[in-house]
């Protein structure tokens, strides 16, 4: 079954050309079959990057998928067209008022990493949002600093100034080979990772209740499963394009910004050589465990998700 988006999305055409099956609400609303709801709160300034990343490894899929797009509702980005927000984006007030519920939410990371989660402007509001999924959301996964709020409000877990930015594809280990999310994972599997901040495993194990899934002695954890808040957290970055760490590098070389070549990322360390994609086979399991997973386990009637 395909994703449903609009016709008109940008990733629309972006997964057809791809070969991921598309579908658009006429053709959706003529099929007798209830849909996975699945939404993206994107906090990401490349917005519609950021659409197609996930919308990429969601229509994978063999499940019809009804695909949202979530913004914060005060917060004004300044790298999207605002004709693009306004058609394809409903504000999170506007979601919560509606009463919908979802069988399952994405929180992306942001570029905020460096600011204490108070400081956040729109703190106050992401509060809202980690207690609406409680009550509206069958599963969520955090991404990044979205994963990092949500350890922090749910476990107090701190997270924790670098001191160098890590960046690069490094390899995780399989730490819970029977774990459903991990289905079809290898004993180690390598993923982009670029941010300032961690979370420690020693302060995630101080945390009852959560169990790490992948990590690694060099960038500590980086997948999380938050059973009693049917939540998974990701520090790292498997829905990166093959040429994402490549944008972040050449952006910081050309603004003079210090900044390392990304490791394990350009064969031989040459950023004159295309770089190699060595994720994307463990990003499509990884969300295909969590789909299956959020289908097997969700109710039928959306009304009953968070009873």
């Amino acid at each position: 079954m395909p994703i449903k988006i609009p016709a008109d999305l940008p990733a629309y055409a972006v997964l057809t050309r791809e070969g991921v099956m598309v579908m658009d609400e006429d053709h959706a609303a003529r099929q007798d079959i209830r849909p996975l709801r699945i939404a993206l709160l994107n906090l990401m300034p490349k917005k519609i990057q950021t659409e197609n990343q996930f919308a990429r490894l969601i229509g994978a899929t063999p499940l019809q998928i009804e695909f949202s797009l979530i913004r914060m509702t005060e917060h004004q980005t300044k790298n999207t067209a605002a004709e693009h927000m306004e058609t394809f984006y409903r504000s999170f007030a506007e979601v919560k008022a509606s009463g919908e519920k979802y069988d399952g939410l994405i929180i992306t990371g942001a570029p905020i990493e460096h600011l204490e989660f108070e400081q956040v402007t729109y703190w106050d509001e992401m509060l809202e949002v980690m207690a609406w999924t409680q009550t509206h959301v069958h599963s969520t996964f955090g991404v990044c600093w979205g994963a990092m709020a949500m350890i922090h409000h749910f476990h107090g877990v701190p997270k924790r100034i670098l001191p160098k930015k890590l960046f690069g594809c490094y390899p995780q280990k399989n730490l819970a080979r029977p774990s459903p999310f991990l289905r079809g994972f290898s004993d180690v599997c390598v993923v982009p990772v670029s941010r300032w901040t961690e979370n420690t495993q020693a302060d995630v194990d101080a945390a009852p209740g959560l169990v790490t899934l992948l990590g690694d002695a060099t960038t500590g954890p980086c997948l999380i499963e938050d059973p009693a808040h049917r939540a998974l957290y990701v520090f790292n970055h498997f829905e990166y394009d093959s040429d994402t760490l490549k944008q972040e590098y050449d952006r910081d070389v050309s603004q003079g910004t210090p900044i390392e070549i990304p490791m394990n990322y350009y064969p031989d360390d040459d950023p004159t050589k295309a770089p190699l994609n060595r994720w994307r086979s463990h990003a499509h399991l990884l969300y295909g465990n969590w789909i299956n997973e959020i289908y097997q386990t969700t109710p039928f009637d959306l009304d009953d998700i968070g009873a």
